[in-house]
């Protein structure tokens, strides 16, 4: 069994939430336009009135952009193609508008999508730091959606653990309050620091109000999140995205060994209190011990409940390398209720 030895000592868990994996339900390459044809990660999905939607960063010939596929049952999917565009030249989303977090308010879907001016060169163009939070709205989950510059929900701010990266994530209604649990990144002697942090606002199209402190430390080192209540315990497991290391932080070429930083775990946290996270609740629930396809690359999870089971949908890497390229979607299932799990 592969245990992950990391040259920084980066936080790690012996407990495990075991997912059995389902293999690939989205390949990349074939969407409407070339949309995807250097890859497909980076997926939000959902349920409507009994159909799914899937919003999956789609890598094309003018840069990443957020795609929308649909499917009967979660698990065969139709691409219908980009949803958003590049802004104008200049502008905070003009390389990238991927990863679309959507939430139903009444008659009303607002989108949260990342935004950066900053990509790698082609044809990759890899979106880069900063990673910003952007709005749109539509009447329906297919779309169209409408851009709404106007609106800044929150950016990152200099000198916080938010400085670099203030990304979106899952949107939960509590009480008179909205709670979105997004990515933040800082860097810290050299070296990037991930976690997850909770912004609130009372008007979605309006201002958010970021929490002083992250739910968790950022030696946590990760990102994205997609959150299951779980009914029978009264408890919310978070599911996020862990940050690996294979580069020796000593290599002269890689100082900080972030070269060798990868996409290599979906952890999961739990907690009953929404506002309160221990770093010591946390276990894998997939990595390259039980994926079935990709031997290193286990990428962003979004989870929904479909029957009796909970559905984790993440991207990876059919090849043993940690390429963000020619990356394709892939499905896990864990059996309800949850559980808590042991060491």
């Amino acid at each position: 069994m592969w245990t992950p030895q990391y040259p920084d000592h980066r936080p790690s868990t012996n407990k495990r939430l075991e997912a059995v994996d389902h293999g690939i339900v989205l390949r990349h390459g074939d969407g409407p336009g070339r949309c995807d044809v250097y890859g497909a990660r980076d997926v939000w999905v959902w349920e409507n009135d009994g159909s799914y939607y899937m919003h999956y960063d789609a890598a094309g010939d003018t840069g990443w952009l957020c795609a929308l596929a649909t499917s009967p049952d979660g698990i065969h999917w139709t691409k219908h193609g980009a949803v958003l565009q590049l802004g104008v030249p200049g502008s905070e989303d003009s390389k990238s508008a991927s990863y679309g977090v959507t939430f139903l308010e009444a008659e009303t879907w607002h989108m949260f999508y990342l935004g950066t001016p900053n990509t790698s060169p082609p044809p990759a163009r890899v979106p880069a730091f900063p990673y910003l939070t952007m709005k749109a709205r539509a009447t329906s989950p297919k779309g169209p959606w409408v851009k709404q510059p106007e609106v800044v929900p929150f950016r990152p701010q200099s000198g916080t653990y938010y400085e670099d990266t203030s990304s979106p994530g899952q949107i939960v209604a509590q009480a008179d309050e909205y709670l979105q649990f997004f990515s933040t990144s800082v860097t810290v002697q050299g070296t990037i620091k991930r976690t997850l942090a909770i912004a609130r606002t009372s008007d979605l199209n309006g201002a958010w109000q970021v929490d002083p402190a992250p739910i968790v430390s950022i030696e946590e080192q990760i990102e994205n999140s997609s959150l299951y209540f779980e009914a029978s315990l009264q408890t919310w497991f978070l599911f996020t995205n862990h940050i690996g290391l294979e580069a020796s932080p000593q290599d002269s070429n890689d100082p900080n060994g972030t070269h060798g930083e990868y996409t290599d775990a979906i952890w999961v946290y739990w907690s009953q209190d929404l506002n309160h996270w221990n770093v010591d609740h946390k276990a894998v629930v997939l990595d390259r011990n039980n994926c079935r396809w990709s031997p290193k690359v286990v990428g962003l999870p979004s989870v929904l409940r479909i029957g009796d089971r909970l559905a984790i949908y993440y991207d990876g890497l059919a090849q043993n390398d940690t390429n963000h390229v020619e990356r394709d979607v892939g499905l896990a299932w864990l059996d309800l209720p949850l559980r808590v799990p042991d060491a």
